[in-house]
């Protein structure tokens, strides 16, 4: 569901980009010491390793000649609470922006809001957690993993259709837009509810206080990780090395439904002629030509070539810069958590 910056005006875009980087810093000020620890922050990386590579896994919508892929935040918020995740999706979605060039630059902001604030700050606080205020366990947790990623989906879904209607972009008429990309999210929303809570009980079953943590707070203690952190690690390496390549070539959900706007019949014909007919403006123009400058692996394949070892390649590499990013930045924000922690009890 990444937006690209033909569907947002100026304006829409370059405000939403705020909201992103406010978010951003809200977040890093709201994080707690101990949701950085020395053993969550591992977790952190890898996580978002795989969420990185989950994203580029396109499974196919039965019956719709669409596709859609997880997007990962309530995964996350449910292995390391809402904040952590959100600020871990946010390093996923903008490593894929600059060197994938998955998802527009100007559209950077409405992405990091659609699929990052929203299920991260909004549904898994909201919705997650008072599902598991009994504790959690294999139903709760299914339960809990089934709508809140359901529900994050259609929200950010129609969250697409406002910016664009904002955006004056009245080539997709709201009505139909949204009547088009409901239903279609609605199906890889329940997709990813499976995905989460599969990943979320296995994870509960070899380490419940892991789970527990995130939901309440708590501390770990001398509780070990290794286990989690060595599956959650192998689970990223084969999502992105190996079925990556498993990946439908069908449209997303949101290219399906602007396809369908302008073509019943055929939505890629239908998604082409948007794209040709997409007005240009100097602030897009200029985000794709840095964009183009920082893509090395543009749509996760090698410059100018077709060849499936591209997208191996370009898992792999995302998925160690996604585990970099996201733990460098949780072990910055830990030790400046700590240092100032330290120097109010001097």
């Amino acid at each position: 569901m990444h937006m690209a910056d033909a569907l947002l005006s100026p304006a829409v875009g370059l405000a939403m980009d705020a909201v992103a980087v406010a978010a951003i810093g809200i977040s890093v000020a709201r994080v707690k010491k101990d949701e950085f620890s020395e053993k969550k922050i591992p977790i952190m990386g890898v996580a978002g390793a795989l969420v990185f590579a989950g994203q580029m896994i396109n499974f196919t919508i039965p019956a719709t000649g669409s596709s859609g892929h997880i997007g990962g935040g309530i995964l996350l918020a449910g292995l390391l609470g809402g904040v952590p995740a959100f600020l871990s999706i946010a390093a996923v979605l903008i490593i894929q922006c600059l060197f994938f060039a998955d998802g527009g630059l100007l559209a950077l902001g409405c992405n990091i809001f659609n699929m990052g604030v929203i299920p991260c700050l909004l549904i898994y606080p909201l919705v997650f957690k008072p599902l598991l205020k009994r504790g959690a366990d294999v139903k709760r947790l299914s339960a809990a993993s089934v709508v809140s990623a359901t529900a994050g989906l259609l929200a950010g879904a129609f969250c697409v259709v406002l910016e664009t209607l904002f955006s004056g972009i009245t080539e997709l008429p709201f009505g139909t837009f949204v009547t088009l990309m409901l239903p279609v999210h609605l199906a890889i929303g329940l997709v990813e509810g499976a995905v989460t809570a599969a990943v979320l009980c296995f994870i509960w079953k070899m380490r419940p206080e892991l789970i527990e943590s995130a939901n309440t707070g708590k501390k770990l203690g001398a509780v070990s990780v290794k286990k989690p952190l060595i599956v959650l690690a192998a689970l990223a390496v084969v999502v992105a090395g190996a079925l990556s390549l498993s990946a439908s070539s069908n449209p997303d959900g949101l290219e399906w439904a602007i396809g369908n706007v302008f073509s019943r019949g055929d939505a890629e014909a239908g998604l082409e002629e948007f794209e040709e007919n997409a007005a240009t403006n100097p602030v897009a123009d200029g985000a794709a030509a840095v964009q183009e400058s920082t893509a090395f692996l543009p749509d996760y394949a090698f410059k100018d070539s077709e060849s499936a070892a591209g997208t191996s390649v370009a898992g792999l590499v995302g998925a160690a810069v996604t585990f970099a990013v996201a733990g460098a930045a949780g072990l910055v924000i830990g030790k400046v958590k700590k240092s100032k922690k330290t120097e109010a009890g001097a």
